[in-house]
């Protein structure tokens, strides 16, 4: 299958259309507690050893190709050929983007970088006016990227997480404001 989904890029990534084959390298990474913890309580728990590829084959490529999701892989430049990471677009009523990230790369803003790229295609490609993106609280990391990328909190309240119950902020970011942040004119 080819993807309509370009190859997107930043300084220090490479951003792939998800593929079927990559769910040998998600299954590699992603069963770890300190990725799942934070995530949509689909994500099953223990993770199975078909999981990723049930995700992929079942869940993201009929997404991608019905245009409700957009998912890439992240793979560095240094290393091209190894996933460290997925980030996802989604057509859901507030709940718009997801990343997880292989921790060996985290405190580096890898993430940021690759969430600063699939936010710029949800909002100059897919010309969509409003961001939203639910995080726990104590999900720290992910909290401190919505900061930093001028997000702010809309709503409070308690959302079901992998790891249960959690407090939740809904952090949003509109069209205009990514932009004006990025000092970009409007898309045409």
């Amino acid at each position: 299958m080819t993807s309509l989904l370009p190859d997107l890029s930043t300084e220090r990534l490479l951003l792939r259309p998800l593929v079927l084959e990559d769910h040998f390298a998600i299954q590699a990474i992603f069963p770890q507690w300190r990725i799942v913890r934070h995530l949509n309580p689909r994500v099953p728990w223990p993770y199975p050893a078909d999981g990723a590829l049930i995700f992929v084959r079942d869940v993201a490529l009929p997404a991608m190709r019905e245009g409700r999701a957009w998912h890439w892989s992240i793979r560095t430049r240094r290393a091209p050929d190894i996933l460290i990471d997925v980030v996802s677009l989604m057509r859901d009523c507030d709940d718009n983007r997801g990343f997880w990230l292989d921790p060996t790369h985290w405190g580096q803003g890898l993430m940021r970088e690759a969430s600063d790229a699939a936010t710029d295609y949800w909002f100059d490609v897919l010309d969509q006016p409003v961001l939203r993106v639910p995080k726990a609280i104590d999900n720290l990391a992910s909290r401190a990227l919505s900061v930093r990328s001028g997000m702010r909190v809309v709503w409070r309240g308690e959302k079901v997480y992998v790891e249960g119950s959690l407090p939740t902020e809904l952090w949003e970011i509109t069209a205009d404001e990514w932009r004006r942040r990025q000092s970009r004119p409007a898309a045409k």
